[in-house]
């Protein structure tokens, strides 16, 4: 029984139909299928140009209002749509998974994440301080304050469609911006059923369009989004091409981004670690959202002295993952997103095959409605297989073997990505290092803990391709607000800076 979709507003194979809400009215139609068992779940207006231009209009007029609006107050709005979610958070969870696949625990972690991240925003909302500077000139103040952007896009990615949003969403709210939002076309139901709960919250305080949304494809809307000057800031999640052209676009008028793209994540094990806590670590790093994390672990690399023998355990692991239906509470790994996904790594194994990879488990393609059910795949690989440098969206795991731990650092930077990474060792030395500045040189680093599932207290985001943004939280809500430093002359004199005399 799929009564949540009810719950939501949602009614089965006709949603969208009543455009009023999201302004859809001239795009075609998408058919929305679950990766579960390839059952259509609804069918999705999408927006048009006229629709984006209206959802843009709305958000910019009521930008002048929500900017005027004290940070507190914006704050205490958003803490009442974290209430909102948890009132609605059983039924968002089990739509994550009815439609992008991540088990039923996962989609629960989604939703609490957005909870969380709504919280941690409020406390912000009375923190957007700037600083006081000590002038060089008498009876001068120099301070440094921060203003609202305005409107903020946000382009999210399949495999996390509702928690990434809320990481930018709910930051940029309390820093008294405006939004629109470009889901995937893969997720759009979970999108529709946030922003509806969102926007119930919006209207009863006189402020519906502060968070707009646009379903549609990236020929059309995405280009739109990325093109239009009147959004100074984007933030956008996804693979290396897309991100390449949302930072190109962006360039061109002088726009900034914040990227989160491919993460191609080692986990090391020293031959001192506590070699269960690792196992575990790794197992839920490659299989936990069947591979479809950007801090999935890609890459394990095991010290030559504990290398069989732990392949071996994790072999057996593997053996016990119970792959099925998402939704059942007994299911370890879900489905991949769609077809397309496990077409990409059908390829990608015969080209691990091609390049001297050796497959000790899994790999295969399960014959299941649907399509989308593949069996997790360990690779002894070597470390100059080409195909290792580069992020497969799937369950696949790369297992070199080390030397030491220069040699494990070394392996670790050795690929374009620098998102997540991790050692398992019990020696301070070792955990000095991967994390000094001699050491791993992603935005994530963590010791005895996994490459995956990190917390939105700090924050998220990497170094070279993955794009260098950063989202969640620590300051990241400055990315989202303009920096002005401000001089204040309380004296009956004008002096100059850097005692100059002119005139």
């Amino acid at each position: 029984m799929r009564d949540f979709l009810a719950e939501l507003g949602i009614e089965e194979k006709n949603f969208g139909a009543s455009t009023g809400d999201f302004f859809a009215t001239e795009g075609e139609w998408l058919d929305v299928f679950s990766p579960i068992d390839g059952e259509l779940i609804a069918k999705v207006k999408q927006a048009g140009p006229a629709d984006y231009e209206r959802v843009m209009s709305k958000g910019i007029e009521v930008f002048a209002r929500w900017r005027m609006t004290p940070a507190p107050r914006r704050g205490e709005i958003v803490r009442q749509m974290a209430m909102a979610l948890r009132e609605k958070k059983t039924a968002l969870a089990k739509l994550v998974t009815l439609e992008m696949g991540k088990i039923l625990p996962e989609g629960e972690g989604e939703v609490q994440e957005m909870i969380d991240m709504a919280d941690l925003a409020v406390g912000m909302s009375r923190q957007l301080c700037g600083q006081v500077f000590q002038s060089e000139r008498p009876k001068h103040r120099m301070v440094e304050v921060w203003h609202p952007l305005g409107m903020v896009g946000i382009i999210s990615a399949f495999n996390f469609p509702v928690a990434v949003w809320a990481w930018n969403a709910f930051v940029a709210a309390v820093c008294g911006d405006v939004m629109i939002w470009k889901p995937s076309s893969q997720t759009p139901l979970t999108a529709l059923a946030v922003t509806r709960i969102m926007n119930g919250i919006l209207a009863k305080h006189g402020f519906a369009g502060v968070m707009g949304l646009v379903v549609g494809p990236g020929r059309a809307i995405g280009e739109r989004l990325l093109n239009d000057r009147r959004i100074p800031l984007i933030s956008a999640t996804g693979s290396n091409t897309m991100g390449e052209r949302v930072a190109v676009a962006a360039a061109k008028r002088y726009g900034n981004t914040i990227l989160e793209l491919g993460g191609n994540n080692a986990l090391v094990v020293m031959e001192d670690a506590d070699l269960d806590m690792a196992l575990r670590a790794v197992l839920f790093g490659a299989v936990g959202t069947a591979g479809q994390r950007c801090t999935s672990t890609r890459r394990l690399l095991l010290h030559k002295d504990i290398a069989q023998g732990f392949l071996g355990r994790l072999v057996k692991a593997y053996g016990q993952v119970r792959i099925g239906d998402p939704l059942d509470t007994n299911t370890v790994m879900g489905p991949l997103v769609n077809t397309s996904a496990v077409n990409d790594m059908m390829n990608a194994i015969d080209t691990i095959k091609k390049q001297g990879g050796e497959i000790i488990y899994g790999g295969a393609k399960l014959n299941r409605a649907g399509g989308c059910y593949v069996e997790p795949c360990i690779v002894k690989a070597k470390r100059d297989m080409p195909i290792v440098q580069d992020e497969t969206f799937a369950p696949i795991l790369y297992a070199i073997e080390i030397d030491n731990i220069d040699d494990a650092i070394a392996v670790q930077n050795g690929v374009p990505q620098g998102l997540s990474s991790s050692i398992f060792t019990r020696s301070f030395k070792y955990a000095e290092q991967f994390t000094s500045h001699m050491g791993s040189d992603c935005g994530i680093a963590n010791v005895n803990v996994g490459t995956s599932g990190a917390e939105i207290g700090g924050a998220f985001g990497g170094e070279k391709d993955t794009g260098g943004g950063r989202e969640a939280g620590s300051d990241s809500w400055k990315a989202y607000m303009r920096r002005q430093t401000q001089t204040i002359n309380w004296s009956d004199e004008m002096p100059l800076a850097q005692g100059i005399s002119f005139g």
